[in-house]
């Protein structure tokens, strides 16, 4: 996995592809196309694309509107600015009469680095999974990330992407796995542990089991790229499989990927399990990587609250 690339920046590819295949999807950005990567989009089919502005309640009602007429609008925006600025119209506008809209949300957990708290946001999981009817999708790399632009524009219904502005490895050979909505892909079979990783993380959880099989322990690595529906029973059998399960997520720990699968397993399946991902705090401004360290997200910290479990 040498080359490394952002999952916003695969999105901004997708799209012209997309597009170029199907005449329904339209393009709207809330004046972050630079950042959110729709600038591609915007300079190949200019008449595909609609700035809405700084006004993201704005674009995801534009976006209702257009989904009425049967085109497929891609909302983008950061996340902070999708999940929560426009949460109200998220709900109201597309998800409660449940149109096709795709709410493609960049810069998601604390990884958006020198932005700041304000801007790293670690909360949109689970304002997402919460509303009635809304799939939830955080891809684990530019591979993933383009194969879910694609699986989302043939689902209908809306859809939350959660898409990351840290460049990050791009998966490789038997690493490369079908992308179906609603299941999820096992990288790495094994029997004393399952860890459940989400996004970034993913990457993140198999560096870690290869430290934990130098010190003997035989870690699975499932990537959870779709979180709402999830995965129930993948989940259930790797749980009772290895009967020990560490979820893993850039997002807080309260509502996100661990409870989803919390969810999954109570009452029904004996096992130890723990949460790893932001402890009931905010982000702060600093480099991706050293706020990833701070928030014990890195394949090294990652293997050493394994072994605690």
């Amino acid at each position: 996995m040498s080359e490394k690339k952002a999952t916003r920046q695969a999105y901004g590819e997708a799209l012209i592809e997309l597009v170029e295949k199907n005449d329904k999807v339209v393009v709207l950005d809330a004046d972050l196309a630079n950042a959110t990567q729709t600038c591609k989009l915007a300079k190949a089919h200019p008449e595909k694309f609609y700035n809405c502005g700084i006004a993201e309640g704005n674009m995801m009602d534009i976006g209702a509107g257009l989904s009425t007429m049967g085109l497929i609008p891609f909302c983008s925006t950061f996340a902070m600015f999708a999940a929560g600025r426009a949460y109200e119209q998220i709900r109201n506008s597309i998800a409660y009469p449940h149109f096709n809209v795709k709410i493609c949300a960049t810069h998601a957990g604390v990884s958006v680095g020198e932005d700041g708290g304000s801007h790293q946001c670690i909360e949109d999981i689970a304002l997402m999974r919460v509303i009635p009817g809304m799939t939830v999708i955080c891809p684990a790399d530019a591979n993933e990330a383009k194969a879910a632009v694609n699986a989302i524009a043939e689902l209908d219904g809306p859809v939350y992407l959660r898409l990351a502005r840290l460049a990050t490895p791009v998966f490789e050979g038997d690493m490369i796995k079908p992308f179906t909505i609603g299941k999820a892909n096992v990288l790495r079979e094994g029997k004393d542990v399952a860890l459940f990783a989400t996004g970034l993380m993913v990457n993140e959880a198999l560096e870690a089991a290869r430290l934990l099989e130098a010190d003997g322990m035989d870690a699975a690595v499932i990537n959870v790229h779709t979180i709402k529906p999830i995965d129930a029973e993948c989940v259930t059998r790797y749980a009772e499989k290895c009967g020990k399960v560490v979820t893993i997520e850039e997002h807080s720990v309260i509502g996100g990927l661990g409870d989803a699968v919390a969810d999954v397993l109570m009452g029904k399946v004996n096992c130890r399990f723990r949460k790893i991902g932001v402890n009931d705090r905010f982000g702060q401004s600093g480099k991706a990587a050293d706020v990833l360290r701070e928030y014990g997200l890195t394949a090294d910290q990652i293997a050493e609250a394994v072994k605690k479990v």
